[in-house]
């Protein structure tokens, strides 16, 4: 069921952001098996029901996430058509105020700016109504589209971390990126 601009947390001229629902599990798991040979060996989203209920409820429920949907506004596949995913992970809150993001666009909208738009609406709702400091993005370095979301939205390289993040079998290097809200505000 397509979702109105109304249902959006923040929009952009393009995209709209919204949090995941239960009923997004049809969509969202035939997006992820149409876009596998983009995602690996980086990202293994969700690709039966059964998964990508037990994804977003973790999304939905776990006030330490947050997982945000990308969706065209008027896209070839129809007014809220899912572009891709946008979680902050790791949410600390307190003295920290940080998170950690995680992403991936869906194959049928790669190449199209949808994600660079909506990585900065997520920046923005993170510092703005979340009130949060610092986002930081971890990335293999081989991922070179990844990288480059990351630059283009403003993120600076702050280091090297190898054998991070278990990954498809194996620990993974990764580079750590990150911005924050002062970062953003001066930028």
């Amino acid at each position: 069921m397509p979702h109105t601009a109304s249902r959006y947390l923040a929009e952009g001229p393009r995209v709209g952001l919204r949090h995941f629902t239960y009923e997004d599990a049809a969509e969202f798991t035939a997006r992820a098996r149409e876009s596998k040979e983009l995602h690996q060996p980086w990202l293994f989203p969700p690709d039966s029901e059964s998964a990508y209920l037990a994804y977003a409820g973790r999304l939905i429920e776990d006030s330490t996430k947050a997982g945000f949907l990308v969706c065209e506004k008027d896209g070839e596949r129809g007014e809220g058509a899912i572009a891709g995913f946008i979680n902050i992970n790791n949410i600390v809150e307190g003295g920290f105020r940080c998170g950690a993001l995680g992403y991936g666009v869906f194959a049928h909208a790669a190449g199209r700016g949808l994600m660079r738009e909506g990585l900065n609406l997520v920046v923005d709702h993170a510092f703005g109504p979340m009130r949060l400091h610092r986002l930081e993005i971890n990335a293999q370095p081989g991922n070179t589209a990844s990288l480059a979301l990351a630059r283009s939205c403003g993120f600076r390289l702050e280091g090297f971390s190898p054998k991070m993040i278990y990954i498809d079998g194996d620990w993974r290097d990764h580079e750590r990126w990150a911005i924050t809200a002062e970062m953003r505000a001066s930028g």
